[in-house]
């Protein structure tokens, strides 16, 4: 089973108002085990980069103008991810950026039906709770201390971890079915030690306490 984790910065929160995709960092998990492949990429949004954004990923926009726009690694991206599930961490943010990107180079975009949404998963399984990326990183016992700012990349390691942890922490591998456990080969049976039996007649000693004990019953039963 293949799935692809993914994470997005950007120059704002609205796809609508023009604020563009700054990076894109993806991973291939395949039966839920990162195999090293990923995508990432920085992106010139062609646009400036408000100071706050900066503040939370550290792109600037004098460094994203040396890289390509997005549209010129669009496919590359594409053939990446294939049809697989996109497991992402509050999915419609991301898609609609995504989408954007895709319907603005002439494409199809993606449907959001193949989504994985680990924050709906985080408050499904923990009501009430704080579902963010580094919260969830604290409650599993993440380490996420190389987070200074928000990375495209680096979130997607850490969303790997966190995506295990809520489908159960199951390692797959680990955990062998019967049948894969099974041998045609002949089985040893094991040797039994001898053990000399242990003696159960009573001593002298103890035949002469049993009989004195048995004179002092008065109309024993089997005398009746």
């Amino acid at each position: 089973m293949r799935q692809i984790i993914l994470d997005t910065e950007t120059t704002g929160l609205d796809p609508q108002a023009g604020h563009r995709i700054v990076e894109l960092g993806c991973l291939e998990l395949v039966n839920h085990i990162p195999t090293g492949k990923r995508f990432h990429g920085y992106f010139n949004p062609e646009r400036d980069v408000p100071d706050e954004v900066v503040r939370v990923h550290g792109l600037t926009e004098e460094f994203l103008s040396t890289h390509p726009v997005f549209s010129e690694r669009l496919d590359e991206f594409l053939d990446f991810i294939g049809d697989a599930p996109l497991v992402i961490h509050n999915a419609e943010f991301d898609m609609g950026f995504l989408n954007a990107e895709i319907k603005r180079a002439g494409k199809t975009p993606l449907e959001k039906n193949r989504c994985i949404d680990t924050l709906t998963m985080a408050r499904q399984k923990f009501p009430g709770s704080p579902a963010s990326l580094d919260a969830l990183c604290k409650r599993f016992g993440v380490d996420n201390s190389g987070r200074e700012k928000h990375g495209a990349l680096l979130d997607s390691e850490l969303l790997a971890e966190v995506y295990l942890e809520l489908i159960g922490g199951r390692q797959p591998g680990l955990g062998l079915s019967a049948a894969e456990n099974k041998t045609d080969l002949p089985q040893a049976r094991p040797k039994k030690k001898f053990r000399e039996p242990r003696p159960h007649a009573p001593t002298e000693d103890e035949r002469v306490l049993h009989a004195a004990f048995v004179a002092r019953l008065k109309n024993p039963v089997w005398e009746s």
